[in-house]
């Protein structure tokens, strides 16, 4: 996946569902229920246990499912490596990590670097950042969005933290080029307990209030 096509899946879906959860039954039926809801853009974390097992899972099926499988709290260059060796198609950090930035860029695979301040959010796009992360987006509401396209117009922002159907909205009329969908869409228990039906409702839910 290139950063072009990452940055148009992500525009055209707008979301991407960022999971967190003590265990993952099967990756690959995760994947089918958020695609199957029209979120084609799913970003497993390295605080759940062999997220690299499992990201492997979902790459080596994402011809079935197809959804598009990252690796997000990506803190260290080796992290990312072993991200991008298990086939992981995108990176995502929580702040700015350089060091993730320059393996991601040499494999040619599309990163989000976090950021909150405008300093932040320049230094990401250096960085070469396809979509820079605004997090914690609940910290400062979907106007901040509008006011950094004035000194950054055309970026790509994608925020995250405290993003739901009640206001998912709001972030992408403000801007965005799309939202951070998390435990609203993929409860933690519902993941450790394989309920799909579940979360396939939830992301047709999800995504039917971002028309």
């Amino acid at each position: 996946m290139t950063p072009e096509e990452f940055i148009h899946q992500l525009e055209v879906d707008r979301t991407l569902a960022v999971v967190r959860a003590p265990s993952i039954t099967d990756a690959a039926e995760l994947c089918r229920a958020l695609a199957d809801g029209g979120i084609r853009s799913v970003e497993l974390t390295f605080t759940t246990p062999d997220v690299l097992k499992h990201v492997q899972r979902a790459a080596e099926t994402a011809a079935d499912h197809g959804a598009a499988v990252g690796i997000g709290t990506v803190m260290t260059g080796d992290q990312a490596r072993a991200a991008i060796d298990a086939g992981a198609k995108f990176l995502v950090t929580p702040g700015l990590r350089p060091e993730v930035a320059a393996v991601a860029t040499a494999a040619g695979v599309p990163f989000s670097l976090g950021a909150m301040t405008p300093t932040e959010v320049a230094q990401a796009l250096d960085l070469g950042s396809a979509a820079v992360k605004i997090f914690p987006a609940r910290q400062i509401g979907p106007a901040y969005l509008k006011d950094l396209q004035g000194p950054f117009p055309g970026i790509r922002l994608l925020p995250s933290g405290g993003i739901d159907a009640s206001n998912a909205k709001s972030y992408l009329d403000a801007g965005a080029a799309a939202v951070c969908c998390g435990t609203s869409v993929v409860p933690p228990a519902a993941v450790a307990a394989g309920d799909w039906a579940d979360i396939a409702a939830r992301a047709a839910a999800f995504t039917g209030t971002l028309k």
